[in-house]
């Protein structure tokens, strides 16, 4: 494997393009053996669950334009390549770019955007089968580019990408973006109690006294995964989702079919919390388990009780973490409630190519100065944070 490698790319409309086995070859490699991928968003069944849903395609506004990189017959490389007509979904947000684009009477949308649709959670989005990572990458950047100029689009977007493949972009004359999120790290900790040890007496007191309030709702707080799913646990999830959903964004991004697609491939990977009164669920928070990151992802309710909201989305998934040996718990964009709950700042990352000259040249100004406005809020963030300042000094 040189420089000389020839690499063919092609865009493939659907994902039923290409075998689950080759896809999953650069996914997730981790898991040809049978066991847990790093996180479940690039795997074909994810993705495939999105397109065949109805999630994205035609209406959507994001359109799969799937990248495949092969040398010869075998595949070296993919990415989840999507044409956007919105910003919507991202969570890493540009609508200040696009809005300064246009009204220098630029066209910003339709644009290009390697994501995971609907899903603010790190992960690899150059995906590379073993031992081809340096060329597989630089293939799948310079097709994105390429296909960007050939569409005469605005621009090209990575978003939620490792820091590795952040550094990689920029090597590669990518811009670099620094954005941020809460996130709770497992420091070992054998129990609930033991991580509460690790806080301030007051931030413990008041921890225990949130989740003594939100147990006391009058009813049972369940951990379902795999076969203990039901479908009439979905029909109730999707009650809290479109709540959620037309309170956030308008409407609720993903389809009732797809909570059934989980349901049928994807179950086990799946923690599904539900607050049920008298049996029937009034609450839930829906988590995606990986190797070794739980991953919240959505909340919802039809009935208001004080404090649940804390139990279901952030505690629950402590102790599901602890339970499981996890190392992390991201529990999705925003949210500086977070941090009183044991979730710190953490940086996320994305790489950005923009057609024009000048407009590139304006935002790799722009992200400089945002690159160190975020590394000053992490740092006064996690300074007040609830642990105890001995052990932030430990875990120096």
């Amino acid at each position: 494997m040189d420089g000389e490698t020839p690499v063919e790319i092609t865009a493939l409309a659907s994902l039923s393009d290409i075998p689950a086995r080759d896809w999953d070859a650069c996914a997730c490699p981790e898991a040809a053996e049978g066991g847990r991928p790093r996180d479940p968003f690039t795997t074909h069944r994810f993705l495939s669950a999105l397109e065949r849903s109805g999630s994205v395609g035609p209406g959507s506004g994001w359109q799969p334009r799937y990248l495949v990189a092969r040398t010869g017959s075998q595949v070296i490389a993919v990415a989840p390549l999507y044409a956007k007509g919105h910003s919507q979904g991202e969570y890493i947000f540009d609508h200040n770019w696009a809005h300064a684009y246009e009204q220098a009477g630029g066209r910003y949308y339709p644009k290009f955007q390697v994501a995971v649709p609907f899903t603010p959670a790190t992960g690899r989005r150059l995906l590379t089968r073993p031992g081809w990572d340096e060329i597989g990458r630089a293939a799948l950047v310079q097709g994105a580019i390429q296909l960007t100029e050939s569409h005469g689009l605005s621009s090209l977007h990575i978003t939620f990408c490792t820091e590795e493949e952040a550094e990689a972009g920029a090597e590669m004359g990518l811009l670099h973006r620094v954005t941020q999120q809460f996130h709770w790290e497992n420091r070992g900790y054998a129990s609930f109690e033991d991580f509460l040890a690790s806080l301030s007496s007051r931030k413990r007191k008041t921890i225990r006294k949130e989740r003594a309030q939100a147990q006391a709702f009058g009813g049972d707080i369940v951990a379902l995964t795999g076969d203990d799913l039901r479908p009439e646990h979905w029909d109730a999830f999707w009650q809290f989702y479109q709540d959620t959903g037309a309170r956030k964004w308008g409407s609720p991004y993903l389809t009732r079919e797809f909570f059934d697609l989980v349901q049928e491939e994807m179950r086990d990977d799946v923690l599904l919390v539900l607050a049920l009164r008298g049996g029937r669920p009034v609450a839930g928070a829906l988590n995606f388990i990986g190797r070794e990151v739980l991953f919240g992802r959505y909340w919802g309710c039809i009935e208001h009780h004080p404090c649940l909201h804390f139990e279901l989305c952030y505690y629950q998934a402590i102790d599901a973490a602890i339970a499981r040996g996890l190392s992390r718990v991201e529990a999705g964009a925003q949210g500086e409630h977070k941090l009183a709950r044991g979730y710190l700042p953490a940086a996320t990352h994305s790489l950005h190519w923009l057609r024009d000259p000048g407009f590139s040249d304006a935002v790799e100004r722009y992200l400089e100065a945002e690159r160190a406005a975020v590394a000053e809020d992490i740092e006064i963030l996690t300074s007040y944070g609830p642990f105890r300042k001995a052990t932030v000094e430990e875990q120096e």
